[in-house]
């Protein structure tokens, strides 16, 4: 137990359930602005050029900059690839065509284009596309999770490290490829060419 309080009741830590927050008696306003300061202080302060270069390295790779800076704080390093989907590209049987949209996206992107097919897709109909670096067989569904996390660490294994890479699905059993292989994150196929566009 603590000391008298100002009002001479006595005090006692934290109960139970306390998340041991800022107190809201007298002097709150004065703490909070210096906790901010104080967190502020403990995050990395980049030069303005830094800044500029990551700004120019996000849009080479058509993230948004505070998606790109996100990724880079998680993994401390750089992408080198993006893994797409068939579903993400709307290629959904070999005789698709690749929409205009992630064509132009495509072409212009400084990175690994790393393109998985998805059940009625070859792979041979996707590396026949301009864009695409290389096309491997998307894991099947039935496989199981650890199956799974050898298929694509054994796509990605021959183009660099994982957590390098971004995966751009349409699914939510393409979200789980994210943990599964330790990606560096997930991006829903419409808003990354949305977005980029």
């Amino acid at each position: 137990m603590a000391g008298p309080s100002p009002k001479g009741l006595a005090t006692v830590g934290p109960g139970i359930g306390h998340n041991a927050g800022p107190a809201l008696d007298p002097g709150h306003r004065g703490r909070t602005i210096a906790w901010t300061h104080a967190r502020a202080a403990l995050l990395p302060h980049l030069a303005v050029e830094v800044v500029r270069l990551r700004v120019k390295r996000a849009q080479e790779l058509g993230l948004p900059y505070r998606t790109y800076a996100g990724i880079r704080a998680s993994t401390g390093h750089d992408l080198i690839g993006f893994l797409f989907s068939s579903n993400a590209l709307r290629v959904l049987r070999d005789a698709d065509a690749l929409p205009a949209d992630r064509t132009a996206l495509l072409s212009r992107l400084r990175a690994d284009r790393v393109a998985l097919a998805q059940p009625r897709v070859t792979t041979a109909a996707l590396a026949r596309l301009a864009v695409i670096d290389a096309a491997f067989a998307a894991p099947a569904t039935t496989l199981s999770w650890a199956a799974t996390r050898d298929h694509l660490r054994g796509v990605v294994r021959l183009r660099g490290p994982a957590d390098r890479f971004v995966i751009v699905g349409d699914t939510a059993l393409e979200r789980d490829w994210v943990a599964a292989v330790g990606a560096a994150g997930w991006v829903a196929g419409d808003a990354y060419f949305a977005a980029a566009g």
